[in-house]
């Protein structure tokens, strides 16, 4: 052994489902991309899909996992904006909850189990903290989805010498939120900034690091 690591990338996730053509459905109708529909004989069946920006796809299908239909809990949908990710699916007809935020001062209590049992508080996080605001639905067998709003992640969560974005939407995004913050930083220095692309860089390396912000 060298002690060197060896990436280990997730790139599937299986999810149980009871009619292969409802689930194929469904998942279509959220606007994820269908990579794979394949079939051997009449006793096995896989369908794979992948949700936007992502690199990581879910597969279902006949015979491809011993767990009960619907048993799938807490698979999570990041995204940098959950307000519009809960609109577009709202507009494709898919039935999603009300952003919500969990108080972690309460551990008890009922509630949908992947949540750990805290109590849901209606409305995204009052300081619009990344990890904390949410939003759940399920599909047709009940398998449990959850978006979570990621803006600025923790430290060590990215390799800090690069910057990557998942989709053309997050960077987008992310110079959205540079942009404004920019916009606060010629405020405070009363004068236009020449080297705003510089500057534009700087932030969305650290957003994304997790780093202290510039002013």
């Amino acid at each position: 052994m060298n002690g060197s690591i060896v990436d280990m990338k997730l790139e599937v996730v299986v999810i149980p489902v009871s009619d292969v053509d409802r689930a194929k459905a469904f998942y279509a109708k959220l606007g994820w991309r269908l990579d794979a529909d394949f079939a051997s004989g009449s006793d096995f069946r896989v369908v794979q899909f992948t949700p936007p920006g992502s690199g990581c796809s879910v597969i279902f299908g006949k015979n491809v996992t011993a767990a009960a239909p619907g048993s799938a809990r807490g698979l999570y949908l990041v995204v940098s904006g959950i307000e519009a990710a809960r609109a577009d699916l709202l507009g494709r007809g898919v039935q999603v909850s009300e952003v919500f935020h969990q108080d972690t001062g309460v551990f008890t209590g009922s509630d949908e189990p992947y949540l750990f049992g805290r109590h849901r508080v209606t409305g995204p996080d009052p300081e619009h903290r990344s990890y904390r605001s949410f939003a759940s639905f399920s599909d047709p067998d009940g398998n449990g989805w959850l978006f979570q709003e990621i803006t600025n992640r923790l430290p060590g969560r990215i390799d800090q010498a690069a910057t990557t974005f998942a989709s053309a939407q997050d960077l987008a995004n992310a110079m959205r939120r540079a942009s404004a913050a920019h916009g606060e930083h010629e405020k405070r220095i009363g004068a236009a900034d020449p080297n705003w692309p510089d500057w534009y860089a700087e932030y969305m390396v650290r957003e994304q690091a997790g780093k202290e912000l510039p002013q």
